[in-house]
């Protein structure tokens, strides 16, 4: 048997072909986190596979975020599955059941914790060395604590201790437990790529909650085992930590091994990153039927790489799908579904009683209310108020016959968008010199509106001058016209420099000290007092300190106005 699990960032890591990928893999069971799709989203390849069954969970406040999915092979379909650790999300049928002691939590809290889709569980039957037993695979999308939002730290505690709760009610039931996914946490300093940059890197409150969910091994010296020999010895923790860091198992020693990377700093390829993407198990069943566990750097699409376990078992095949699964969904069952099916019934007692008026379910008003309670009463008058089928026709043909007069004189024809817009023109030379003489025959004394007054001869006088400079200004226009034929004689000097210091581009990268190569311009987002700041920054990937090929130090803000 073997398992994995991947952060995929998206379902639409996908694109290329969700069969094949999957198929890639070789794994029975194959667990993502971070689908950041919701069920209206969830298209039909994605959620039926040929040749496997699905399970989906679900972001229930925000579009776009979270979500987990598990791919089953159809040769190891589970007898169970489940969505989310409180059982609020689950219906009263088939479910796996053993919440454990939930009382720290309140009923709302609770819900919040399960309304990110972050879990989903799946219950499966495997032969053994010992025989047939149980084995349940917790797939979780744990909580990442943002430093602005104190909130967030104390959900993501929250969560943990809800995993933990649930995990060991399941294992004390008698069944294997494998917890897989992205637990958002760096466990020791070998797990991250510089942990001497993190302040308080061992009062992590989650570091310290994997120190008390995790089963110690003994420590290894530099006498002892290599870092590919599995460690034999166990010391249960003093809190009684019942799971085991499965990689952790099997390579003690191993640094570097890293399942996520920072996309933004290009740290992937100095391996610059951290291991938050495991795979725990209770320490008997690591012990006697695990193999190996490691990770797979070498795949991308995705800002984590994935990480698998090959186990010494046979999974055993459930002869019918659970009602989890998403081929038991409305919307892919392939039947049409009934009206009945998007309506919700009312109990009588939340009607009227008494006689007395309460609100009625959706758009009715009063008026309808009244009719509703005592139709017989109600008939006369409804019958005065409303208008005959008659009136209502004629009352409708009006109100048409208005609106499209009203949108005729509105809107005119597609045609008018493409002729020219009519200016008023300013009379040419010719045309007021015609004028003028049509005035002078028709001379005084040929009707009271045909006299000349002094202020007229003023204004004939301003608008003649104004003729004529428009007349200069034309022939300017037109020498310019011709001057624009004859690149030779056209002036751009003053002009394109004015445009440079109107629309200057980005200013000119600077070298980097250490290398001697361009920088790249960045833009502070954070808000703060230098939201929207450039800088400049070397353009080498982030990496460690030591490492000649990471990025240098050089840092330098971009002046303003420059």
């Amino acid at each position: 048997m073997k398992i994995l699990t991947w952060n995929i960032n998206g379902i639409r890591t996908f694109k290329n072909g969700i069969k094949k990928i999957l198929d890639s893999f070789d794994a029975d069971i194959i667990c993502v986190q971070e689908t950041k799709v919701t069920r209206d989203l969830l298209d039909e390849k994605t959620a039926i596979v040929d040749g496997y069954n699905s399970y989906f969970s679900f972001s229930r406040g925000r579009s776009g975020y979270s979500g987990v999915a598990t791919y089953c092979k159809d040769t190891a379909t589970p007898f169970l599955a489940e969505e989310g650790l409180t059982g609020l999300l689950s219906n009263q049928g088939e479910v796996i059941g053993c919440y454990g002691d939930q009382v720290e939590l309140t009923s709302e809290e609770l819900l919040a914790l399960d309304n990110e889709g972050r879990t989903v569980i799946t219950q499966h039957h495997f032969i053994g060395k010992d025989g047939p037993q149980k084995l349940t695979v917790i797939n979780v999308y744990c909580p990442r604590a943002d430093p602005d939002k104190p909130e967030r730290k104390e959900f993501k505690l929250q969560f943990y201790r809800l995993l933990q709760c649930r995990a060991e009610a399941i294992l004390s039931s008698g069944s294997h437990v494998i917890i897989l996914g992205d637990v958002n946490t760096s466990h020791r300093p070998i797990d991250h790529c510089d942990p001497d940059d993190v302040d308080n890197f061992e009062d992590n409150p989650g570091r310290k909650w994997l120190d008390q969910f995790l089963f110690k091994t003994a420590e290894n010296t530099e006498n002892g085992n290599t870092a590919d020999e599995p460690a034999e010895v166990f010391q249960e923790s003093a809190s009684g930590g019942k799971f085991v860091d499965s990689f952790r198992y099997f390579h003690p020693k191993r640094s570097n091994a890293f399942t996520c990377w920072s996309t933004l700093t290009g740290a992937r390829q100095t391996n610059y990153g951290t291991r938050i993407d495991y795979i725990f198990s209770n320490h008997s069943l690591v012990e006697t039927v695990f193999i190996d566990v490691d990770i797979m750097p070498e795949v991308e699409g995705s800002d984590h790489c994935p990480v698998w376990a090959q186990l010494s078992c046979t999974l055993q095949s459930s002869p019918r799908y659970p009602p989890m699964c998403t081929r038991h969904m409305p919307e892919f069952i392939g039947r049409q579904q009934k009206l009945s099916r998007f309506l919700v019934k009312i109990p009588e007692k939340q009607s009227i009683s008494n006689g007395s008026e309460e609100s009625l379910p959706g758009s009715q008003d009063a008026r309808e209310i009244r009719e509703n309670l005592n139709p017989v009463v109600q008939k006369q008058n409804v019958g005065k108020k409303r208008p005959t089928d008659r009136e209502d026709t004629n009352a409708l043909k009006s109100k048409k016959s208005r609106t499209t007069k009203t949108e005729s004189n509105t809107k005119g024809s597609l045609l008018a968008f493409f002729k020219p817009k009519q200016t008023q023109l300013i009379p040419t030379k010719e045309t007021w010199s015609q004028k003028q003489a049509e005035s002078c025959q028709d001379g005084p004394g040929t009707g009271s509106d045909s006299r000349i007054c002094p202020s007229d001869l003023q204004n004939d006088v301003n608008v003649s001058k104004l003729i004529e400079m428009e007349t200069e200004n034309q022939d300017e226009v037109e020498g310019e016209s011709t001057s624009m034929d004859k690149p030779n004689d056209c002036k751009k000097g003053p002009c394109t420099g004015f445009w440079k210091a109107v629309l200057h581009g980005p200013p000119q990268p600077p070298l980097c000290k250490s290398h001697n190569e361009p920088c790249v311009l960045r833009t502070v987002k954070k808000a703060g007092p230098n939201l929207g700041r450039q800088f400049f920054v070397c353009a080498r990937p982030q990496g460690h300190a030591s490492n000649p090929q990471a990025r240098c130090n050089f840092f330098a803000w971009v002046e303003k106005g420059k």
